[in-house]
């Protein structure tokens, strides 16, 4: 009963959270709305006033400072008091000063109507810029749904809903067709198909059934399942998710930061600039209407909101479009280090390769059968993980236990070579060379591209040897090709594989430049290498041993959220289909948006910069100020959504 309402307590703290998520959205709408209506009356009201103000010329200039006042307030109160704020905490010249300035030195010239309307395009512009980050926002935050609110686990014949976070490793859940899986696990019972697209970006179902390992995030589309949990809430799949794309929001790009500086330095700037030019001129001309007009205006278009709007804006489009296609990229300085990349580095084991190995040849030495050979293979390598001993077993495809060979009575490894097995009393080797020369055995020796396995009896005779190969993915090849195509010169693959299975493996996918024989270290040497030959390099992989490289590339790329913790930690970006060909993909999204930023950058300052100089030697009004202001930022937005579209 203690557990129920337990449960209950924690489900109304999640249903308070949802709650609270949805009360932010409707917050920000109001917002927006309540922006609109602000707009709308300010217009009506300036309208009501140039009318009013032009038929009845004998008011006094108070009274038609007070018309105007009424919609300028109404419209920028709020930009005022945030400008106050700002002043007093030694923020002095960013946008909120530069327009309240500007706007208050038209009024102080008798420029009412222009005073009015330049706080109104500059509201109308900050409101169609938080609608273009409400769009751009809500493609990143339908990623974040995928967070599970309940669990139905199985306690004592009973079914209890609990939060995800109360369920332990080992426990039994049941889905039901429509349940969200709320923890990563295995099938134990039952036969669904599910729905991964908001985990991997892939559109079709696959299929789970009793042994398949299920993600949380995913969704259940058919079937009732039974599942083992095997990894805790807080190392789930959907948290490690939910993490990264919280990291991803904390790293700016080098363009952001370049806005940043640029803004430190251009707004004081330009604020000299305009004290400069209203009291220089005037000191010789005495026209000290005419050039502070000038200034204000001058200080209108200055405004740098449309780089400061539009660039961490495209950026944030960007992230959205490539997490959408199950791209996850840590941040916008990785996005933009991917746009750079000229040297893609590949390990190969899980990354060009499925790692899922299968025997190639048996090749039997005289006296000896395949069957027999396979069968003393498979009795030694039982009892161990490692892929090539699972390939050995799975190609014998009998039960070990039921060996008409007979029992295995002791097992020991040959660190780095192979095993040692006693099977009915005779001892068996099953390595590779290095095993067999320091035994003293001859063996045969070929020029396979997998990995050979040797066999011989403590005797010295040679029984012979089985390859095992590892399966190309099948899409390295189109990756490879893809890669090429969008301009990236360097393709070279590492492996800590011999030559021969390395040289196999490359041919097979089109890469020309590989290395084998490496280790962890040996890797991480050949990418310093190439880094300092000047080369712009991501390094894609996919294991724990890759983690130290990914770390050293100038991108770090791994292989599906789904695999090594480590290698998905230390990498910049992640392929969540663990399809390599989602690496052209991310380049092609990451350069599209690095472009939009370079083109907002070079329209707003070369707009900006020319509507400047007009209104420094008399030829730009208010008006067109107005526009060279909030104007080149409507335009800088709307370019900047591009980035949300993702082209193939």
């Amino acid at each position: 009963m203690s557990e129920n309402n337990e449960a209950g307590s924690e489900n109304k703290k999640n249903m308070l959270h949802s709650h609270g998520e949805d009360n932010e959205e409707k917050e920000d709408g109001k917002s927006i709305r309540d922006r609109i209506i602000k707009v709308s009356a300010a217009v009506v009201l300036c309208a009501v006033a140039w009318i009013v103000t032009e038929q009845l010329t004998a008011l006094p200039w108070w009274v038609k400072l007070t018309c105007f006042a009424v919609p300028y307030l109404l419209v920028g109160g709020e930009v005022l008091t945030e400008a106050v704020i700002n002043v007093a905490h030694g923020e002095l010249f960013d946008e909120e000063f530069l327009m309240s300035a500007a706007t208050l030195g038209a009024f102080a010239a008798g420029e009412y109507t222009e005073a009015v309307f330049v706080m109104i395009f500059y509201q109308t512009g900050e409101l169609l810029g938080d609608i273009a980050v409400g769009k751009s926002r809500r493609s990143i935050a339908a990623l974040t749904q995928i967070r599970p609110d309940t669990a139905v686990v199985l306690r004592e014949g009973r079914e209890l809903t609990v939060v995800p976070e109360n369920v332990k490793v080992g426990e039994t859940i049941l889905l039901r067709a429509g349940d969200r899986v709320p923890l990563d696990g295995v099938i134990t019972e039952g036969i669904t198909t599910l729905d991964v697209s908001a985990l991997t970006g892939e559109s079709m179902p696959a299929e789970a059934f009793e042994g398949s390992e299920v993600f949380s995030g995913s969704v259940n589309l058919t079937g009732t399942v039974k599942i083992r949990v095997t990894a805790a809430y807080g190392e789930s799949t959907v948290t490690r998710i939910l993490n990264l794309m919280e990291e991803s929001a904390q790293n700016k790009a080098k363009s952001e930061s370049f806005i940043t500086r640029f803004s430190h330095i251009y707004t004081p700037a330009v604020v000299i600039g305009a004290v400069l030019l209203a009291v220089v001129p005037s000191l010789v001309t005495g026209e000290w209407e005419m050039w502070i007009y000038r200034a204000l205006t001058f200080l209108v278009v200055s405004c740098p909101c449309a780089l400061v709007i539009s660039v961490p804006l495209t950026f944030f489009c960007g992230l959205g479009a490539a997490s959408s296609r199950g791209i996850l990229i840590k941040g916008s300085n990785f996005l933009e280090a991917l746009a750079d990349v000229d040297t893609v580095v590949f390990d190969k084991t899980g990354t060009v390769t499925r790692g899922c190995f299968v025997v190639d040849s048996v090749q039997p030495a005289d006296g000896m059968d395949s069957d027999g050979l396979l069968e003393i293979a498979a009795l030694a390598e039982r009892y161990s993980t490692h892929p090539i001993a699972s390939a050995l077993t799975s190609g014998y495809g009998k039960e070990t236990d039921s060996s008409r060979l007979g029992k295995v009575t002791e097992l020991s490894g040959k660190a780095g070579r192979g095993i040692e097995a006693e099977i009915d009393g005779v001892v068996y080797y099953v390595g590779n060379e290095s095993l067999m020369k320091s035994l003293g055995v001859n063996y045969i020796e070929t020029s396979s591209g997998g990995t050979v396995v040797h066999i011989c009896r403590d005797d010295g005779k040679y029984l012979g040897l089985i390859t095992v190969s590892d399966m190309i993915k099948e899409d390295s090849a189109l990756a490879v090709a893809k890669l090429r195509k969008c301009g990236v010169s360097g393709i070279i693959m590492l492996t800590g594989d011999n030559d021969s299975a390395a040289a196999v493996a490359a041919e097979k996918v089109g890469i020309t430049e590989y290395r084998a024989g490496l280790l962890p270290d040996g890797k991480v040497t050949e990418v310093e290498r190439l880094i300092d030959s000047g080369c712009k390099v991501a390094f894609v992989g996919d294991g724990i041993n890759d983690a130290p490289v990914l770390a050293r590339a100038d991108v770090g790329v791994a292989m599906g959220a789904l695999g090594s913790d480590a290698a998905v930690e230390a990498a910049d970006i992640v392929l969540m289909d663990d399809k390599l060909t989602g690496l052209p993909r991310a380049i092609g999204v990451c350069r599209r948006t690095v472009r939009i930023v370079r083109e907002n950058i070079l329209f707003a300052l070369t707009v900006k910069f020319l509507i400047l100089a007009l209104s420094a030697v008399g030829l730009a009004g208010m008006w067109l100020a107005a526009f060279g202001d909030v104007g080149v930022m409507l335009i800088a937005v709307l370019n900047a959504l591009r980035a949300l579209r993702v082209s193939e």
